[in-house]
């Protein structure tokens, strides 16, 4: 049964529903953390894995790729199970295999258990999103996506340099050690704060076919696909970009804005996804198209880049939150399959991004920002095409 608030309250959430969209912000935070905190130890974990930097790099690779090929499958095979034994199990699942890595000798091993973790990870965004917005009345779900959904921005803006700093600190294991132990108290929390909800009925599942033909979520996909591509392209060689742009010594302060950015635009999101879904998409990618052009042309000065590099923070920080929210509006609350599809379109972006980017600032790097600005620009123009279902064209 949905948790739902008494007539006279949808302005706001419910207090009762705050724990436990703040647990499901938290999982997430994990599951980001998880992803993300290899690549700011990659030289000490290959040195002390006997493997080369470029080897190490896998471990975020693998995590990206496993999270798009498993979404799916994975999420239609743990419809049925009850959703907080389900959150349980995944968030449990990342304490053995952030342990598994802390302590294995092996990189087999260690690569093996990040496969785990991205396919757990494919499970949790689609799992939280429906669990999120299963809580709260139906024009309130924007918000509470937003919410639950904060564990995102932050977990990208503070994982690397979290990660980076610990493993000087402390060594590069003790890092996923901290991780796993310090999400055992989070079972607890879960368990004490987030209500019970029932898996789908057998029987209710809609088919893979059935929901491709929900009007919209296509060209939604192909959105999510350039957007996410796009982003992953110029993000992911932002440091060779920063240099070769004569400020090599400003990349960190870059990030920094950038990655405090995000968590701003993720609140703007939250703010006015539920009322103007549509707009909030053209929004996003209209404002990263210019970001990227501004930093193409103007990035040899400092102001120009800086500001530049914070406005694309604001603009990608609410765009994964608005992408499953509009899945949801389009597909049902409780299109599991929808949501995996969304997730699973935008890992294969993370992915492609970053072999995509890899082989133009090998063979022209010129062509590099122009080819994201290029495929940033499709997403503003499928904006117009995705019509949530139950709101005005102008929404």
């Amino acid at each position: 049964m949905d948790v739902t608030t008494p007539p006279g309250r949808t302005r706001g959430l419910p207090p009762r529903v705050l724990p436990a969209l703040l647990a499901l912000a938290t999982a997430v935070f994990l599951g980001c953390l998880t992803e993300v905190v290899p690549a700011g130890i990659l030289l000490p974990a290959a040195a002390d894995l006997g493997v080369s930097p470029a080897a190490a790099g896998q471990l975020v690779t693998v995590y990206a790729i496993t999270t798009a090929v498993t979404a799916l499958p994975l999420t239609t095979m743990s419809a049925r199970m009850p959703r907080r034994k389900l959150l349980l199990v995944l968030v449990g699942g990342f304490v053995v295999t952030n342990l598994v890595v802390a302590l294995s000798p092996w990189f087999a091993l260690v690569l093996v258990a990040r496969v785990v973790s991205g396919a757990l990870t494919g499970i949790l965004w689609s799992l939280v999103a429906n669990y999120a917005m299963r809580l709260v009345p139906a024009e309130r779900s924007g918000r509470a996506l937003a919410i639950a959904m904060a564990g995102t921005p932050v977990g990208f803006a503070l994982g690397v340099p979290i990660g980076s700093a610990l493993g000087e600190l402390v060594g590069w294991r003790w890092v996923f050690a901290g991780m796993a132990l310090t999400a055992l108290p989070l079972l607890w929390w879960i368990t004490t704060v987030v209500p019970p909800l029932p898996g789908e009925e057998p029987g209710t599942r809609t088919p893979l076919r059935t929901v491709l033909r929900t009007p919209g979520l296509r060209p939604l996909l192909l959105l999510v696909v350039a957007f996410s591509l796009a982003h992953n392209i110029f993000y992911t060689y932002l440091g060779p970009f920063y240099a070769d742009h004569g400020h090599a010594g400003l990349l960190s302060t870059g990030l920094l804005l950038f990655g405090a950015a995000t968590v701003a635009g993720l609140w703007l999101v939250g703010l006015t996804l539920d009322r103007h879904p549509r707009a909030v998409l053209l929004l996003c990618a209209a404002t990263a198209a210019s970001c990227l052009l501004v930093l193409t042309v103007g990035g040899r000065e400092t102001v120009p880049l800086l500001a530049a590099s914070t406005l694309w923070g604001l603009a990608f920080g609410g765009a994964p939150t608005s992408f499953q929210a509009i899945t949801a509006r389009l597909a049902g609350r409780r299109a599991d399959t929808a949501q995996s599809l969304t997730i699973a379109s935008w890992n294969a972006a993370v992915a492609g991004g970053a072999l995509s980017g890899g082989i133009l600032l090998d063979t022209a790097p010129g062509a590099l920002p122009w080819t994201a600005i290029a495929l940033m620009t499709v997403p503003i123009m499928l904006a117009g095409r995705v019509m949530p279902g139950g709101t005005s064209p102008d929404a």
